[in-house]
């Protein structure tokens, strides 16, 4: 089935928010963002409607734009996420060996690829993994919602994330493997906890700057 074209269109401004071509407190404009996706205002709007639903988008007077995020929000973002995210991966022991395996490789692939948007389809695949494996199919849209209030927060804005992240997934995956379901736990929590703190490091440089 072909996706919808308002599915599309939120899709792509997602995109364009990730890459950095769209920043925080950009106005969204129907007009120029049809013309730029190449689609009437329709589509776009409607996507626009979802982008402000799921915490994206945020009125300001008259105009829609990409919300900034403070670091009180961010705090308790990762706190939920650490919550469940943790949970996750305790009963994430039990996913199949090849699993685990083909995440390793693909994991591997990106750290000698370099960040792009293979490494954005990577994360998102390794953390919604670790969700489902709880069984819990509230958990993992809840999880996938939090994580995409600070998708705008990739290897750009952090880029000593980059490789640091993708280490720390390797090592959950090795304790995975091992059947080692509190040592999973842990070092999920340090790899959300060590993503949250680089965050925050970002915003109170950029309000450093703003200040001088």
């Amino acid at each position: 089935m072909t996706q919808p074209l308002a599915s599309q269109a939120r899709d792509r401004i997602v995109e364009m928010i990730l890459s950095g071509d769209l920043s925080a407190g950009d106005t969204l404009s129907e007009d120029k963002l049809g013309k730029l996706l190449d689609m009437s205002r329709t589509p776009v709007r409607e996507a626009m409607k979802h982008l402000e639903a799921e915490g994206l988008a945020a009125r300001e007077g008259r105009f829609l734009k990409v919300r900034r995020i403070g670091a009180d929000e961010v705090r308790e973002i990762f706190f939920l996420r650490d919550t469940l995210e943790s949970h996750g991966a305790r009963q994430a022991v039990k996913l199949q060996p090849a699993m685990l395996d083909a995440m390793r490789a693909r994991v591997e692939a990106v750290m000698a690829a370099g960040p792009g948007e293979e490494q954005w389809r990577v994360d998102d695949d390794f953390h919604h993994m670790i969700a489902a494996a709880s069984g819990n199919p509230l958990l993992v849209s809840t999880v996938e919602a939090l994580r995409l209030r600070t998708c705008m927060f990739d290897y750009g804005r952090v880029p000593e994330r980059f490789l640091k992240g993708c280490h720390e997934h390797l090592a959950i995956l090795a304790a995975l493997a091992a059947g080692q379901a509190e040592e999973a736990a842990r070092l999920m929590s340090y790899h959300i906890l060590q993503a949250r703190d680089a965050i925050l490091i970002h915003l109170e440089n950029r309000m450093g700057r703003q200040n001088t």
